[in-house]
Formats: structure tokens, sequence, C-alpha cells
């Protein structure tokens, strides 16, 4: 495409985006903690999209981009970029995880037992509109379990697989500097799989879900029902040069499996994780990837097409630079159009009768 300069003068340009800071006001660290603790949720979607754990920064990106959710996810996959990578930490299992809910659609009484956990799912959508007219809401508090549950729960695909429910592949043990870093690499076809979940792990919830929804609605050729959904904290866990391994912290992580059965006579499972907690995005991944094996080409299910059409900041970049001065391309549309026009043959006049 040929495009032309924006002109207008520097003046302008800078006038412009002073005049949409102001519509913002100050951002001092008050303003960013408040964020942070109001809106968890929003800031977990930010750090799973833009691929960077660190709430501080989703709350800061959020405060500097109005709540602008594709400029929040550009400004932190900016500044990650500029970070060295110290290590690899070492691999999660599930039966490591930290777990604070978990759940199956698919079986009743799984081993270690469903765990509510936090959610709204049972919950009825009333608006709390007395808060606008000065009465605080506050949150009844939370009566304790007489026993708690065990920190961490098994994996209910390894039951499944000990079951003969699921097929066991072999596992293939990769050497860490061997692991494809999608944030250093391009996406190439067909993706290698450790592409295809880091891809899933940060793409954008809405698309995914737009994609997902499609393939539960007929458009997949697997219907999925949850046969796991997990949120918990992982352990990060890194080597010392020294050799020693010891804990960075923990991170907050979904992840879900969602199973149908497979012309085997297996079940099938789709794998989604990525980080902060967001169901509605690893539910939908995982019927992505639970839909993508046989897809037809171009289908909203076919693994080409979800992967490039759900990563956030190169569709939301590419939408909006539609903004951008195309007075050449659109002046030559027009040339063309005019031409033909001047070309087309003239009909003789019709007289009326």
């Amino acid at each position: 495409m040929a495009y032309v300069a924006t002109r207008g003068g520097e003046r302008a340009i800078d006038q412009s985006e002073r005049l949409y800071r102001a519509e913002l006001g100050r951002i001092d660290a008050a303003r960013v903690a408040e964020i942070r603790h109001a809106l968890p949720m929003l800031i977990d979607r930010v750090m799973g999209e833009a691929s960077l754990y660190e709430p501080d920064l989703a709350a800061l990106a959020l405060a500097q981009s109005g709540g602008d959710l594709y400029e929040a996810v550009l400004l932190l996959r900016a500044w990650r970029t500029t970070q060295p990578r110290l290590t690899i930490a070492d691999p999660v299992l599930q039966d490591q995880l930290f777990t604070h809910r978990r759940i199956s659609a698919a079986f009743k009484d799984i081993p270690g037992g469903q765990i509510l956990g936090p959610s709204l799912d049972y919950a009825h959508r009333i608006l709390a509109t007395d808060v606008l007219r000065g009465v605080p809401f506050v949150p009844p508090p939370v009566d304790p379990a007489p026993v708690a549950a065990p920190a961490q729960q098994p994996s209910l695909a390894a039951w499944q697989k000990a079951q003969g429910l699921v097929a066991d592949p072999a596992r293939a043990d990769v050497a860490p500097d061997d692991i494809p870093d999608l944030t250093r690499e391009p996406l190439l076809f067909p993706a290698k799989r450790a592409h295809t979940l880091q891809s899933l792990a940060r793409a954008d919830t809405g698309g995914m879900l737009a994609l997902g929804y499609s393939a539960m609605r007929g458009y997949g050729n697997a219907h999925p029902t949850v046969n796991e959904l997990r949120l918990a904290e992982a352990e990060v866990r890194v080597r010392h040069p020294s050799g020693t391994v010891f804990s960075a912290g923990r991170v907050k992580v979904s992840q879900a499996e969602v199973t149908s059965k497979g012309k085997s006579g297996l079940l099938e499972l789709g794998f989604c994780a990525t980080l902060g907690w967001n169901e509605v995005k690893v539910i939908s991944g995982a019927t992505l990837d639970l839909n993508a094996p046989g897809a037809a080409k171009g289908s909203p299910v076919e693994e080409e097409f979800f992967l490039y059409h759900t990563e956030p900041v190169e569709a939301s970049g590419f939408c909006i630079h539609f903004k951008l001065p195309h007075y050449v391309t659109f002046q030559s549309s027009l040339d063309a159009l005019r031409g033909a026009k001047a070309a087309a043959p003239i009909e003789p006049e019709k007289v009326p009768a």
C-alpha cells in the first residue's frame, strides 16, 4: 500500500496527545494501586494477553491507556521486550498447583472432589444501585469450612487415562533451551504444539469467545463438555546458577480441559491455560483446541484461522491502521472507477411512447 505522511504540523499532533492525556487526568501510584485492587479480573486479562505477569505494571498500563484494553496490552508487551530473560522455570504439573477452584461438568464424583471456590456462576445478576445513593456494598463474610480442602488436587485426565478412557501418548521430554517461545519466534504453520498452546494463552479473550462459541453452535466437529476447570496458583521454581532450586513466588493461572467422544472410542481432550484467572478464555480456547484436528480449511475452528485471528495486538493494530491517511490508494480506486465509467458505452436515449 502507498501512504502519505500525516500533515498538520508537530504542534497539532502534540496537542492531540495532550488532549487525550488531559481527559485521563493525573496518574499516580495511588491511582494505580486502586485500579489493581478494584479490577483484579481485568488485571488478569491484561497480564494474560500481554504474556507478562506483573499486576502493578498491568494496572499502570490500564491507567495510562484510560482502560483501552488493546492499548494496555500493547504497552505491557512493548515493555516486556525491553527485559532480559534470566532463566526458564521448571515445568508445573497439575497436581502441584495450589488450587482455589476445581470443577468438572463431566463427572460428579471426581478424585479430590469438586471445589466451587470463588465464582458468580450461581449468583443473581442484580446491580447494586444503592451504592450510587451513598450506601456502600459490603460483601458478607465467608464461613470457613470445618475441614479445609487439600491445597493440591490430582489431575482428572490422569485418572481417566488409568481408567482407559483417554489415550495416553508417550511423553517426550524437551530440553529447556529447545522450548519454542512465541514471544521471540514467528508463528509458522503447521504450528508446533507448544506454539499453539502459547498462542491460545495470550490470545484475545473476546476473539476466542466468538470463535469458540461458533464451534459450540455447530461450526465445530465436536461438542465440548468441561472435563476439568481449575483456578490455581502455580509455584515458579527456578534454578540458581549454583544449582539450587528455589521458589520465586506464585502466579495465578487458569486451565481448562474439555472433552468429547472421539472416533477411536476414547475420549478426546482439548486444553488451554493462561496467566491469571479467566474462565471464559480457557474454556473457549480448549474448545478450539479440541475441534482443530480435522477442521475444514477456512472454518472458524481451523487452527491457522483462529490462531491468526485471535492475536490481539496484531488484529487491533491492523484494524486501527485504517484511520491513517489512505489518500493515494483511495484516489487510485476513484480514478479506476471514473475510467470505467468513461469507457462504458453510452446507451441511446429512451423516448417515451
